[in-house]
C-alpha cells in the first residue's frame, strides 16, 4: 500500500512528540516519500489548480500544519523568516529555486545585514526542512505544486521580510 497522508500524519505527530526539531530531516524524508505516491499527487493537485492554499490538515498536539499550495508561474517571494516556527517545503509538481539566507551582523543592530548563501533547486518528489529563524526566498519560474508543513499557525508569529538591496527588515510578514 503506498505510502499516504494519513501515514505522513502519523509520523509526523509521532516523530515531532519524540524528537521535536531534531526529527524534521526524517519528516523531510517522510514528506518525499508522500510527494511520490502518485495517488496522493492526483487527490491534492489538477494540473487547472488556480493559484492557491489549502490547510490540508492541522495537528492540534503538535500544532503542525499542512498546506498544499499552487504557485504561478513567474513568483518570487522576499527573503523572509517563519520566526519561532519550522518548515518543511516540498514539490509534488513543478519546482522551487530556493535561495537561503544569513544575517551578517549581530542581531542586536536595528537593521540586518544579510547576503545569499546556499542555492539550490527543489524537484518533484523532493524536499527539505527548514530550522526557526532560517532566511531563505522562493522563486517559481513555472507553475509549481507544492506541500508545506510549519510547526505553527504562522499568522500567529512576529516573522520578517528582508530586502538584500536595502540590508534591512522592511516590514513584518504578511501572515500565509
Amino acid at each position: 500500500m503506498p505510502y499516504g497522508l494519513e501515514d505522513f500524519h502519523a509520523d509526523l505527530n509521532a516523530t515531532l512528540k519524540a524528537k521535536g526539531l531534531d526529527g524534521l530531516p526524517f519528516l523531510a524524508g517522510r514528506l518525499q516519500q508522500l510527494l511520490r505516491n502518485p495517488e496522493f499527487v492526483a487527490a491534492t493537485f489538477s494540473d487547472d489548480m488556480p493559484k492557491s492554499k489549502r490547510l490540508l490538515f492541522h495537528d492540534t498536539e503538535t500544532d503542525a500544519y499542512v498546506f498544499a499550495h499552487v504557485h504561478a508561474p513567474g513568483g518570487r517571494g522576499k527573503p523572509h523568516s517563519h520566526g519561532a516556527s519550522w518548515a518543511i517545503y516540498g514539490n509534488a509538481r513543478g519546482f522551487t529555486v530556493m535561495t537561503e539566507w544569513r544575517r551578517v551582523n549581530p542581531p542586536s543592530e536595528d537593521h540586518a545585514v544579510i547576503e545569499g548563501g546556499a542555492h539550490y533547486r527543489l524537484g518533484p518528489g523532493e524536499a527539505r526542512a527548514y530550522g526557526p529563524e532560517l532566511i531563505h526566498s522562493t522563486e517559481h519560474p513555472e507553475k509549481a505544486w507544492v506541500i508545506r508543513v510549519t510547526g505553527a499557525d504562522l499568522s500567529t508569529l512576529p516573522r520578517y521580510h528582508f530586502d538584500p538591496a536595502k540590508d534591512r527588515i522592511v516590514e513584518p510578514a504578511a501572515p500565509q
